[in-house]
């Protein structure tokens, strides 16, 4: 009997098309590794068994079974994305428990090419920090059990590092799909604005907010991506050689680059010399006020998403951010601090076509109740050890976090790669370079 755990969504998806493999059991020996593991990592709020199983056979059953993308791969979604006949919980107690009855249109693409939703993956309350933790569950790092996953796409990220899916649903609105990818060994992308469709929340965090895939494989994430989006994202007519600006720089005054994700951003930079790119130094120009700007704007997002929730259901931290928001929820709407962001950064990046630069500055928080510890503790902790995300959500621009380097602990490092809008495709190919040459371990080893 063939393990099916372990393998690639396109590997998957092959085998089941060819009828090598059954939707069933795909989904059934996933099933076992998650009630084997998951109390170890925390990776779901929900587990859907026999839904997911029944669904598995629907799967199966399909006339067009020979041609879909996705045939029987077994994927969990972020519980921020509505899934038919789930509740959706944001994290929180004070959202309603009532199920969805319908999916999110992201889900449904993803159910329309073929995959099975085996679950709902942890969040902290309102997906507002970089840690995964509350009254759901606490989402740890698979690589190193000690540390948060990250969040706020922690569950999601846990999940497929673990190998309890090959790929997963989360969405990113100040770098809530590359925090925790770049803690947990994954390869993720932020689409541009408008790229896939997005409604997440209210407003999404006035339009930051994209959904995106989170997967072992640069191929996966292209898969994942293609079928979200509704368009695919192959190989087109990307320059053969690019110009790569490196840099070091954390775009928040006073934050420091610690040694090892440095390291993995210098070792990146080298490989892509030796495929022909022209790489240099050069730092974007990042204004003195964008750690304003973005405090105000991650702030604002979650003063909009609790509105009509009761704030004696939140935990302090939530209840202090949206407090603070609410002063700058007019201003941010407007959106003129994004627009000179863009502005001052747009001659950047006509010169160079891909910024490469750290996907986190140090390692993650130890995993920790942080939902009980005061807001400002919390923020510093975030801001410490993510710095270099938020300019692309509030520019809008296409970002990707990819494997590279290793920690003292074992754990993964990560960099990251930016581009203008448009560049998903160019990002796409930089990171299947950078995995050709350095290819990286793609699932804990929890076993």
């Amino acid at each position: 009997m063939t393990n099916w755990v372990g393998r690639t969504a396109a590997e998957i998806a092959a085998a089941v098309r060819e009828k090598r493999a059954t939707p069933r059991e795909v989904v059934a020996e996933h099933l076992a590794r998650i009630e084997k593991l998951d109390g170890r990592v925390g990776a779901f709020r929900v587990v859907r068994a026999e839904a997911a199983l029944a669904e598995a056979d629907e799967v199966g059953s399909r006339d067009d079974l020979g041609e879909l993308p996705l045939a029987g791969v077994p994927v969990a979604v972020k519980d921020n994305l509505a899934v038919r006949g789930e509740t959706n919980r944001v994290g929180s107690t004070a959202t309603p428990d009532t199920p969805a009855d319908a999916d999110h249109e992201v889900v449904a693409r993803l159910r329309a090419a073929g995959a099975v939703v085996v679950g709902l993956t942890n969040v902290p309350e309102l997906c507002v920090f970089g840690t995964t933790e509350g009254v759901h569950g606490t989402s740890r790092n698979p690589w190193d059990t000690s540390r948060t996953a990250g969040g706020s796409s922690g569950g999601s990220a846990a999940a497929v590092a673990a190998g309890l899916v090959p790929v997963a649903l989360g969405n990113d609105g100040m770098g809530s799909l590359r925090i925790p990818a770049a803690n947990c060994g994954l390869v993720t992308l932020k689409p541009g604005s408008g790229v896939v469709p997005a409604g997440i929340s209210d407003g999404d965090w006035f339009g930051m907010s994209e959904n995106g895939p989170l997967a072992t494989t640069v191929e996966d994430a292209r898969l994942l991506l293609s079928v979200i989006a509704g368009t695919e994202f192959v190989r087109r007519d990307a320059p053969a050689t690019l110009d790569v600006a490196v840099s070091l720089r954390s775009p928040l005054a006073g934050v420091t680059i610690n040694a090892p994700y440095a390291q993995a951003v210098r070792e990146a930079a080298g490989l892509l010399i030796k495929a022909g790119h022209q790489v240099r130094r050069a730092d974007p120009p990042y204004p003195l006020s964008l750690g304003v700007t973005s405090l105000a704007t991650w702030t604002a997002g979650t003063s909009v998403d609790a509105q009509g929730l009761d704030p004696r259901l939140l935990a302090r931290r939530t209840r202090v951010h949206a407090a603070i928001g609410r002063r700058f929820v007019r201003t941010v709407w407007k959106g003129k601090a994004r627009q000179e962001l863009r502005e001052r950064l747009e001659p950047f990046f006509a010169e160079h076509d891909v910024l490469l630069l750290p996907a986190l500055a140090r390692r993650s928080p130890k995993a920790e109740p942080w939902h009980e510890r005061g807001w400002l503790r919390n923020v510093l902790a975030n801001t410490n050890y993510s710095p270099l995300t938020p300019p692309w959500n509030l520019t809008g621009w296409p970002a990707m976090s990819v494997p590279l380097g290793i920690l003292p602990s074992g754990a993964p490092a990560a960099v990251q790669l930016v581009g203008r809008p448009g560049s998903e495709t160019v990002l796409l190919e930089v990171a299947q370079e950078l995995e050709r040459r350095r290819p990286w371990r793609r699932t804990a080893p929890l076993d």
